[in-house]
């Protein structure tokens, strides 16, 4: 497979991702964190890093609505609910190292 053909398949994963992601906003972040490591801001922050190795600025609030498919805040008013102390105590448990 040529570079180019490997790139074009790569974006059409990525916005894949970003289109499951978009019919699935009952997942909140900490749930991705807590199963996954990673979460739509982890997206977003990589999305912006990838512009600036790229000599692209995307400053972040514009990588977040990339991700988010609107701007960050409404996101979060519409979408985002109060994590429950099981979700924040694993949480803490794996960013502590210890995913168990």
């Amino acid at each position: 497979m040529n570079k180019q053909t490997q790139t074009e398949i790569e974006a059409a994963v990525f916005r894949r991702l970003l289109e499951h992601l978009d019919t699935r906003k009952d997942v909140q972040n900490i749930d991705l964190m807590n199963l996954a490591g990673f979460c739509r801001n982890c997206l977003s922050k990589w999305y912006s890093e990838a512009a600036d190795e790229r000599g692209e600025t995307i400053d972040k609030e514009a990588a977040r609505e990339r991700v988010y498919g609107m701007p960050y805040e409404t996101w979060k008013a519409r979408y985002q609910t109060e994590a429950t102390a099981e979700q924040q105590a694993q949480f803490n448990k794996t960013q502590s190292g210890d995913p168990s």
